[in-house]
Order: C-alpha cells, then structure tokens, then sequence
C-alpha cells in the first residue's frame, strides 16, 4: 500500500506540474507574441532599435544630397562649396554634433531612391515639398518660398505675357523636378535634362526656346552682371515651398525642425537668407 500511495502522489504531482506549465504558455500568448521577453514596453526588439539620428551620429557625420546650382549650393571662385543651403546645413550639423558631408546627386529623379538606400541621410538642395515628397519621405518644416519661373532670351521675353502665348515654344526643364511638373500641367512641349544649369544653357545656347527653373537661381544666374546676361525670366507657374526630405519614420526631422526654429528666433537664419536674397517660409519668418 505503501509503495501505490507513493506511486499515486507522483502521477497527481505531475498532472498538476503539466497544467502548470499549460498556464505559462498561455500568459505568454495573450499579448499574441509567446515570444515576447519585452512585452511590457509593446515592442519585442525595442533594445536594439536605433535611431536614424543615433545611426547618423554614430557614423560621425550627416551626407546631405544635392546638386549644384546658385543659390543653394555651388562652388565660389576658389572652388569651395557654397551657398545658402550649404551654409545651413553647416550650421544645423554645428547645433547637433555632426559633420556634414556633401553629396552631388547624379539623377535628381532618383534622389529617393538614393535616401532609402541610405547613399544620403537627406535631400536639402532647394527641394520643393510636392505630393512626391511627402509619400516619399519625411519633410521638415518649410523654410525658404520659391516660385517656378519662365526663362528665355531677353530680347524675346518681352513678346509672351503669359503661359497660353507660349504653348509652341520648346522647354526644357531638370528631369524630376517641379519645374518639369510646372511645364507638364501648364501644357507645354517640355524635354527634361539632367540639371537645372543644363536648362539655362540649352537656352542660352539657342537650342532650346525656354525653360522652367526656381526663381531663386533665375534670381541668381540672369540677368546683368550674371554668366547668363542674355537670359531674364518672367511669368511664375507654381508658388512654392523648400523643405528637406529625410527617410520615412526618420526621428532627424524633428531635430532639424527644432534647430531651425532656433536659428530663426535668434536672427541667424533671417541673416542668411537676406544674404542670398532669399524670402523665409512664413513659419520661419521674423
């Protein structure tokens, strides 16, 4: 009898151990992941997320994607890099710790592409916030107004008041840009090339009747006293905004918004845009 009850109280004592375990398992299910060590912060792998800042900031510096062209980014006399957006994004990289390197963008219609493969850590080149932007990519804050304008021969200019007058003219604007859409939806023949500066040379040199370019390098690059003194503009096609893409989810947006607030609020940013003639987003306007 002895042995039986022994027996006995082994076989319950493992039933219980069986139904035990059984409960285990289920308060692990009931957040739907059993799997889950770190239940309590709603994220299985929180720990070893890093951030697109703590990723950038770990790497020692932020490659910033553009293209040349005045007044955003280009090279002065002495070949050094200049430019409104150049200077800003030294002095955004100054307030977060972080070196920026520049990064000439081959196919402006790919740049994108270029920030999800993590070639650049973001667009900051005069990029107009478009619907395109913004499902691409994080924006910041706009920070500068620009227009998309009409350029032409001075001599010529002078003869088309407005975009109806210039429908049989032939464009050409910077693959990918606001200014191809400009002169698609204004109805015009348009033929994209790879920069904006091809633009105005294909204009300057003859072999195209216009082109639709920022009015912040028609500003800078036409007119009298510029590399393009034949050259002026005239009618605007789109209002528009700057802002600077950065990859989707990126916490770096906020950051750089906050800096830029901070330049604006404390002179720095108003400075440089008088000195590149350039107009302040509302937002950021004194």
């Amino acid at each position: 009898m002895k042995k039986r009850s022994i027996a006995l109280i082994m076989a319950i004592l493992a039933v219980v151990l069986c139904f035990a375990l059984a409960a285990c398992g289920g308060d692990k299910n009931t957040d739907g992941n059993a799997s889950d060590g770190n239940a309590s912060d709603g994220n299985a792998t929180a720990g070893n997320v890093v951030s697109d800042y703590e990723e950038i900031k770990a790497d020692g510096k932020m490659v910033v994607g553009m293209t040349i062209y005045a007044p955003m980014n280009y090279k002065d006399e002495n070949g050094v890099l200049t430019g409104f957006d150049t200077e800003l994004a030294q002095l955004v990289g100054e307030k977060l710790g972080l070196e920026i390197e520049f990064f000439e963008i081959g196919d402006w219609g790919q740049k994108f592409n270029e920030l999800k493969t993590k070639k650049i850590d973001c667009v900051w080149n005069g990029m107009t916030i478009t619907e395109e932007a913004l499902n691409n990519s994080s924006v910041s804050i706009p920070y500068v107004k620009n227009e998309q304008v009409v350029v032409m021969k001075a001599d010529v200019i002078d003869n088309y008041a407005d975009a109806e007058s210039m429908k049989e003219l032939n464009f050409v604007a910077e693959e990918g840009s606001a200014g191809e859409s400009a002169a698609i939806d204004a109805g015009f023949n348009c033929t994209a090339v790879q920069y904006q500066q091809d633009a105005l040379l294909e204009v300057f040199s003859g072999t195209a009747d216009a082109c639709v370019i920022d009015s912040t390098m028609a500003k800078s690059m036409t007119g009298e006293g510029t590399s393009y003194a034949d050259l002026d503009y005239s009618i605007s096609l789109v209002n528009e905004q700057y802002g600077i893409s950065f990859r989707q989810g990126s916490d770096m947006t906020e950051k750089v918004n906050d800096v830029l607030k901070e330049l604006a609020a404390d002179g720095t940013l108003k400075a440089l845009a008088d000195k590149y003639e350039l107009t302040l987003a509302d937002e950021l306007a004194a």
